[in-house]
C-alpha cells in the first residue's frame, strides 16, 4: 500500500484497524512529514516580505531541504509498513533509523526560522521542533526494540551511542526553540 497517495482519511482508518500495519513508526514519520511541512509553510510565508527580504538568500535553501525533508519522511511511511510486513529485523531496524537520523537534520532547520522566519508564524516552529522530538522518540523506540530482537551487541552499542548523541541534538534545538519562540511571544 503506497500511503503517501491515499487520503488521510485511509491511512487514519488503516492506522486504527486492526492490521499490523501501519503502526507506531509509519505514524512517526507522518508526524515528521508534518513538521517539515510546517517548515516549508513558515518559509513560504517569509519569502517576498519587505521585512525579510536580508534574509531570503539563507532561507530558500531552508525551503528547498524542508520540501526534500518532507518527501523523505513520506517515502518512510510506506517503507515503515513494507519493512514491518517484511518481518526482515535488519530492514525493520533501518527504516526508524533513518527516521531518526531525518529528524536529527530538520531539526536543525528550525533554529535560523526562528530568528529570521515570519514572526507571525513562529508557533509554527515550535510545533515542528515537537513534532521531530516526538518522532525521533518514536523511531529510538522502535530502533530499541528491533535492536533487541537481532541479538548484535556491537551494532547495538555503535547504535545507541549515534543515537545518544542526535538525542541530545534534538532535546536541545527543542528547547531553545521553545524558549525563543515563548521569549518572542511574550515580548
Amino acid at each position: 500500500m503506497k500511503y503517501k497517495t491515499q487520503s488521510l482519511n485511509k491511512y487514519l482508518n488503516d492506522l486504527s484497524a486492526r492490521i499490523p500495519a501501519p503502526g507506531g513508526g509509519s505514524a512517526a514519520a507522518f508526524n515528521a512529514a508534518m513538521g517539515s511541512g510546517l517548515l516549508s509553510m513558515v518559509v513560504n510565508f517569509t519569502l517576498g516580505k519587505p521585512r525579510y527580504a536580508l534574509f531570503e538568500q539563507e532561507l530558500k535553501p531552508i525551503l528547498a531541504k524542508s520540501k526534500k525533508l518532507t518527501r523523505q519522511f513520506l517515502r518512510l511511511v510506506d517503507l515503515d509498513v513494507a519493512a514491518y510486513q517484511s518481518k526482515n529485523i535488519r530492514s525493520a531496524l533501518k527504516v526508524p533509523l533513518e527516521l531518526a537520523r531525518l529528524c536529527c537534520q530538520a531539526a536543525k532547520l528550525c533554529p535560523p526560522l526562528v530568528a529570521k522566519g515570519n514572526v507571525n508564524l513562529i508557533s509554527d516552529v515550535a510545533v515542528a521542533a515537537i513534532f521531530f522530538e516526538s518522532a525521533f522518540t518514536a523511531a529510538v523506540f522502535n530502533v530499541e526494540i528491533n535492536l533487541k530482537n537481532l541479538g548484535d551487541r556491537k551494532l547495538t552499542q555503535k547504535t545507541g551511542q549515534e543515537l545518544k548523541r542526535m538525542r541530545k541534538v534534538i532535546l536541545k534545538i527543542r528547547k531553545n526553540t521553545e524558549e525563543n519562540v515563548g521569549k518572542i511571544i511574550r515580548r
